[in-house]
């Protein structure tokens, strides 16, 4: 049965797609932590992010930079806060988090839950500084 992810690859449910290439898609997390939170997913579906093949992982990094250089030009913040945690769906997904402070990167805290309108917004002010 395919992930949420990969419908959201499949365009079968909406995202506020940030960018995308052949390997990759980057979307803003729904349930974000902070404002311009963003998780980068490959195409391929796999559950385990040491599963990938060591070029998939490589780009996957890569891609992860462009992406995260241009939340950092659209969100007012210190650094982008990386992690992967894997447990919540099982398709590898990394989170680009920007941070001030080490619990912004804290996922037991409580998600923020912004209006579609200010994720359209925000998603479209990364796309712009790509």
């Amino acid at each position: 049965m395919p992930t949420i992810f990969t419908k959201i690859i499949n365009r079968e449910i909406p995202a506020h797609i940030v960018a995308e290439n052949e390997m990759f898609i980057a979307i803003l997390d729904i349930n974000p932590l902070v404002l311009g939170h963003v998780l980068i997913i490959p195409k391929i579906e796999k559950d385990y992010i040491f599963d990938l093949d060591d070029d998939v992982l490589m780009e996957m990094n890569v891609f992860a930079k462009r992406i995260s250089r241009a939340i950092q030009k659209t969100v007012l913040c210190k650094r982008i806060g990386v992690a992967v945690i894997g447990l919540e769906v099982p398709h590898v997904h990394m989170h680009l988090v920007p941070i001030n402070t080490a619990d912004d990167l804290n996922f037991t805290r409580p998600k923020l839950s912004p209006s579609q309108q200010n994720l359209a917004e925000i998603a479209e002010k990364i796309k712009a500084a790509l």
